[in-house]
């Protein structure tokens, strides 16, 4: 078991709090966050632990607004040109300041091959520091949504990161992170004091702050249960204070529950199955010469063989909604008249696949997490008795979100034949979902999550113009298009957006419930 302290200094300094006035929050969810490097693991839960204790220029508050931050202003001073104005006093967690130098660092090490969130700085081709308080981004063509990205680019020390040996972002195995996946010095409201992989991460008050204290937290405690059930119970003994997501079949029960409320609401992530359009053999069909799903035949009946009413009924008690796009309402781009989905038509996707050439179907292995998204494991077990009656036979391989991702997300090394992911747009722009799972080439870093690596040139052109379109109705009619032209190839297979549900104890004041699902801690107060 991995454990790491940051300092006795720290952890006397919250003693000093005093016990009488301490105000711990615990919270939960299925799995742990997958590191600490503010540049990799691009992932809703480990990116909102990094946002309480790393800051970027701008932050994106819990109604989605976008805020000062380390930048007090930016605007543009030419069509390819953003300039920030730095905050003055602010220091990094170990004492040293923060400088223009930082966010030079920072922009670029964002911008590195191995960065997992380089989508969100990848416009921008030079970092100019103009004096000690103002920064330029100079982008390869005019980026109008780059404040919308910059919320997610995380600010590092250049000193620290330089001492740690820890320059650039570095992928590494389980028990052989970099120092920056395994250790932490932001410049945010709250500092690492504790962490033990898969058991805890704890947190502590930044007491040098630049910002106003909205909490009234002495202590944050982040405990990953991956049993539905032992969160629960955590939740009604008061082992915990807050846990998510409630499974569909506790809501009403938890309702019932004394000193206990549920929190509702939608949520903004599109869960869909992807599929492997880039080999000439699928990794299933060893000697075969055969990759079924460039076929767009096939990549239909696949869809077509598929219930979404009945996984909408059955496995998420009603607790979603069936979806024909990629992106969801609230999501600029969102196009009602492109979202009703294709008939369910099993006898349809029987017959496509002998059109295809695969009248007795063939085999296949679905990647699917099962401590990441909502009922996902089974969601996968539902869709494999739909595909086996059209003549399919699939193999299920369910396992940990840290396992699935590194086995479905790492660019270049995608090791997937159909899989399950979820995606949340970070600019609440459609040309996320866009760059980063339905184009290959369309700018550095595009296609990052692509997995399956569809790829279609008239939807790589429609975003390369999207990205620097400022005409709000022109960039709207191309995204139409775009997205239009992907629901034609069947490029993925959109399921539905879940709803969230997340379960409070009474002791707990305060706590906003955003949209993208991310617990904000510094705007926590407790009773």
């Amino acid at each position: 078991m991995r454990r790491w302290v940051i300092s006795t200094a720290l952890a006397l300094a919250f003693a000093a709090y005093g016990a009488a006035d301490a105000k711990t929050f615990r919270f939960s969810t299925s799995g742990d966050i997958n590191g600490l490097d503010p540049h990799l693991n691009n992932e809703g839960p480990t990116n909102a632990m990094k946002n309480n204790i790393y800051e970027a220029l701008i932050f994106r508050d819990p109604d989605l607004k976008l805020r000062p931050s380390l930048a007090t202003e930016w605007n543009q001073t030419s069509p390819t040109t953003w300039r920030f104005k730095l905050r003055q006093g602010v220091k990094f967690h170990d004492g040293t300041p923060f400088t223009a130098d930082d966010v030079v660092f920072s922009v670029k090490r964002n911008n590195h091959d191995q960065s997992d969130l380089r989508t969100y700085s990848a416009s921008v081709v030079e970092v100019k520091k103009i004096d000690a308080l103002t920064v330029d981004l100079v982008t390869r063509v005019p980026d109008p949504i780059l404040p919308q990205n910059i919320p997610a680019v995380f600010i590092m020390s250049q000193a620290w990161s330089e001492k740690n040996k820890t320059p650039t972002p570095v992928r590494g195995i389980v028990g052989n992170e970099s120092y920056a996946n395994l250790h932490a010095n932001g410049t945010g409201p709250f500092k690492l004091l504790d962490r033990v992989a898969d058991t805890r991460t704890v947190l502590v008050p930044n007491p040098d702050w630049w910002g106003k204290v909205e909490h009234n937290l002495t202590r944050v405690e982040f405990r990953p249960i991956v049993n539905a059930a032992t969160r629960v119970a955590a939740l009604l003994s008061g082992e915990i204070d807050m846990m998510f997501p409630v499974p569909l079949q506790d809501v009403p029960r938890l309702k019932r529950s004394a000193g206990i409320r549920v929190m509702e609401g939608p949520e903004l992530r599109t869960i869909f199955l992807g599929m492997d359009q880039h080999r000439a053999e699928l990794l299933d069909m060893p000697g075969s010469g055969k990759n079924p799903f460039k076929d767009k035949r096939v990549r239909e009946a696949f869809y077509k063989a598929i219930d979404i009413q009945a996984i909408h009924k059955v496995v998420m008690r009603g607790a979603s909604a069936p979806t024909g796009l990629m992106i969801a309402p609230g999501i600029n781009g969102f196009a009602k008249d492109l979202n009703d989905r294709y008939p369910f038509d099993p006898d349809g996707a029987k017959k496509l696949l002998a059109d295809a050439g695969y009248p007795g179907g063939f085999t296949v292995t679905l990647d699917c997490p099962n401590d990441r998204y909502v009922n996902d494991e089974a969601i996968c077990q539902a869709v494999v008795p739909m595909l086996a009656r059209v003549g399919v036979t699939v193999k299920l391989n369910a396992q940990t979100k840290s396992k699935h991702f590194d086995k479905i997300g790492q660019r270049q090394n995608w090791n997937t034949s159909f899989y399950m992911l979820g995606w949340t747009p970070g600019t609440y722009d459609a040309h996320n979902m866009l760059y980063n799972i339905i184009t290959l080439k369309s700018g550095p870093g595009a296609g990052s999550n692509n997995s399956g690596q569809y790829t279609n040139p008239r939807v790589e052109e429609l975003t390369r113009q999207i990205e620097s379109e400022s005409d709000q109705e022109k960039r709207n009619k191309m995204i139409w298009e775009a997205m239009k032209l992907h629901k034609e190839d069947f490029g993925h297979i959109p399921l539905h957006q879940q709803a969230l549900a997340w379960g409070v104890r009474d002791s707990v004041a305060v706590l906003p419930q955003p949209p993208n699902d991310a617990v904000v801690v510094r705007f926590v107060k407790m009773k």
